[in-house]
Formats: structure tokens, sequence, C-alpha cells
């Protein structure tokens, strides 16, 4: 009741209401930011990992290769039905597609776009989570069969659409008497895709395998077998298994060994952030520690009342360690309420953003994702409350010791 009665009283009745208004502000803006910044990194790590997983293979075998009397190194796989049966029988596997793969031009009238061909079967192709998505697709994936499948980024860049019909050049084609002479093929786009990473739909081309084969000249040959397991972050434990079941040296390179060095930067920018924040929480929470020495030297003749009226430390410290922790329980319940619609209606904000900056807020050509991704955790929305509150209550230890410590005697000298 008195802590109460001291939080709303005025200023002309010697509260602080000021301050502790301010102390509410700061600790409900630094709770805001903190719990959107969680979900802005869980959300991108999210869709990054995501992207990664739904468009990539988890792991990529090869092999060695043999020395050819030329100096070259052929890698090609020839028993490759064979090996893609012997990886498809490894526990955890889900899939194993031979692939054939190299980067060739892509030309429509005047418009040129380097891009990576990946040749695949059919039935493979429709198995990809973010390339046979038909929500973000155009084409029948059906029709893979009778033409070429291409990103939405290389669609733009050849401005061309379903139906149309583009040129593949590749610079290694037919060998003649006179040397290797480029090789030129035209194929029907009946298929265009959105991954949701810019990188990829910008350069990814898929033709169907036999296709390939013939046009790469690997006739009885692929280049690699993509693979998907059933859980990716597990990937490393399929290691000896696959090797294994290949039977012949070979290399694996997983999802991690791609992106390992983004993954890493990312968690080392988690942590800095999340003590960034900390440290914007802890300054919210010192106005607390201010707020309540005014409150405590406005209140002086009071403590020195209710001490001679039999009022003990402990209660004094219990009524201004209940003034400032209140200010911290409101502030960080705001706070919350904030951060938690900040992640649910981030993409409604970011659109009004865009729209503010002329769309200019966000380039996909940089971040590689088409938009800001946020992504609400109970655990990060618990961290950020376990954090602010226990900063309220720490600092507001001391102020109230310093109160419940007066001697009710010097209170009352002078009053």
């Amino acid at each position: 009741m008195i802590a109460w009665r001291y939080l709303r009283a005025r200023r002309a009745e010697g509260g602080v209401s000021v301050m502790t208004w301010i102390s509410l502000i700061g600790i409900t803006l630094a709770v805001f930011a903190l719990i959107a910044t969680l979900s802005v990194r869980s959300g991108f790590r999210a869709e990054f990992v995501d992207t990664i997983l739904g468009a990539n293979a988890h792991v990529t075998v090869y092999t060695l290769g043999e020395v050819q009397p030329n100096g070259q190194l052929d890698r090609r796989m020839a028993d490759y039905e064979a090996l893609a049966e012997k990886v498809r029988a490894v526990p955890g596997v889900t899939r194993a597609a031979p692939l054939v793969r190299s980067q060739v031009m892509a030309n429509k009238g005047e418009e040129n776009a380097g891009i990576e061909v990946y040749g695949i079967a059919a039935a493979d192709l429709k198995t990809i989570p973010r390339i046979a998505d038909p929500e973000t697709a155009m084409g029948d994936i059906n029709r893979f069969d009778e033409g070429i499948a291409i990103g939405s980024g290389v669609a733009r860049s050849l401005r061309v659409g379903v139906g149309d019909t583009i040129r593949v050049i590749s610079p290694n084609g037919v060998k003649t008497a006179f040397g290797t002479s480029p090789r030129v093929n035209g194929y029907e786009v009946v298929y265009i895709f959105s991954a949701g990473r810019y990188d990829i739909d910008r350069t990814r081309a898929y033709l169907p395998l036999a296709e390939a084969q013939s046009f790469f000249n690997r006739e009885g040959f692929v280049d690699e077998l993509e693979v998907m397991v059933e859980d990716p972050e597990a990937v490393d434990t399929l290691t000896t298994p696959l090797i294994e079941a290949v039977g012949g040296p070979a290399q694996l390179w997983s999802w991690r060994d791609a992106s390992g060095s983004f993954l890493s930067a990312l968690d080392i920018e988690d942590r800095v952030m999340f003590v960034i924040m900390s440290v914007l929480v802890l300054i919210a929470a010192m106005n607390i520690v201010s707020g309540l020495i005014m409150l405590v030297k406005n209140k002086g003749r009071d403590i020195g009342i209710l001490r001679t009226m039999g009022l003990t430390e402990g209660s004094v410290l219990r009524v201004f360690f209940i003034c400032g922790a209140f200010t911290g329980i409101i502030g960080t319940v705001l706070g919350v309420i904030l951060g938690c619609l900040f992640a649910l209606y981030v993409d409604q904000i970011f659109a009004f953003v865009n729209y503010l900056s002329g769309g200019t807020a966000w380039d996909a050509s940089v971040r590689g994702i088409y938009f800001l991704p946020a992504k609400l955790q109970l655990g990060d929305v618990l961290s950020a409350v376990a954090l602010s509150l226990g900063l309220s209550f720490i600092v507001t230890i001391f102020p109230a010791r310093r109160a419940a410590r007066m001697n009710p005697v010097e209170a009352l000298r002078y009053e």
C-alpha cells in the first residue's frame, strides 16, 4: 500500500512521477528492442538455412577421379545408378539423385545471362521442396522433360516467360579437327521457380538428365550425387556410412561445408548483439536507480516516522524494492507486448518502411533473401524477460537498502 502511494504520488507531494515514467519508457523500449533483435536474428537464420536445405543437396557425393593421359582429372561417375541405390539404402537418407552440372550462357534476343545448369531426372526434381513449389512457381513441372526449368531471376534477366524459347550456349561443345566449337541448343521454358534465395533464382536452371548428358558430352556419366537426409542438422553423422556405401574413394561436401563460415558469422553476431542489447537494458534499468534515490531523498521524513512507529529495516527495504520492481515489471510486460507484435506483423511494418524509402530499404542481391524475416521463439522472449527483470531487481536493491538503513534520528533532525 505504501509503495503504491509513493508510485502514484505527484511531484508536488514529494513523488517522482516524471522519473518513474522515464524509467518505465526506457525499460519498455529496451525490452522491445531486445525481443525484436532476437526475433529477426532467429528468423534470418531459419530462413537462410531453410533456403539452403530446400533448394540444395544436404550432401553432395563426388568420386576422387582418375588422372587421364592428357593430365586432366576425370571425376565422372559411370555406374551412377548402382551408386545411387547403395546411397539410398543408408539409414537416414531420403533421396539420392544423379546430377550433371555445368556453367553455360543463356540467351534470348539481345539479353544474356550466365547460368548454372543442373541435369536431373524429372522425378528427382519434383522432390526438391523449394523448387517444386506450386505456390511460387509458374508453368507445369510435369512438362519438365519437354524443355528447361529456370529460376525467376534468370527469367527476369532474359525477359522471358513460360512458353518462350531460350538458347543455351556451352563453350565445351563439339570437338573437331580445328578445335572445340561451342554447342548451342534451344529449349522451351516450361517451368519458372522461385527458391527464395536471390543467388539461386538468378543463376540456376534445370535440364532433363538425358538431355544434359548429351549436351555436355556426359553420355553414360554424371558429375555427382545429390543426397537428401532426414535430419540435415545431424548430417555429419552420415559421413562414414555414405563413404562405405559408395565403396571407393569418394569426397563428401555437406551444406555445412558450403555455408559453415556464414553460419559461424551469424552465431558470433548473435552473441555480440545479445550483449549490446543487454547493455541497453542495463542502461534503461539504471533509470530506476535514479528515480528511487530521488524518492528516498524526498521521503526521508516519512521513513523516519515509519521507523519510529516500529517499521523494521526489512519492511522499509520491501517498500522501496516494490517501487523499483513494479516499474521494471510493467516496463517488461509492455516491452514484451510491443516486441511480440513487431515479430508477428514484421511483414506489414517492413512493407510500410519500404514504401517510405521508395523501395530501397532491402536489397535482395546483397542480403540473399527477398524480405526481412522474423521468427518469434519462446526461448528468446523468456531470455529477454529474465534479463530485464533480473537487472531491474538487482539495481533496485541498492537504493532500497539505503532507505532501510537510514537513521530515523538523522532523518527527522531537520524536519
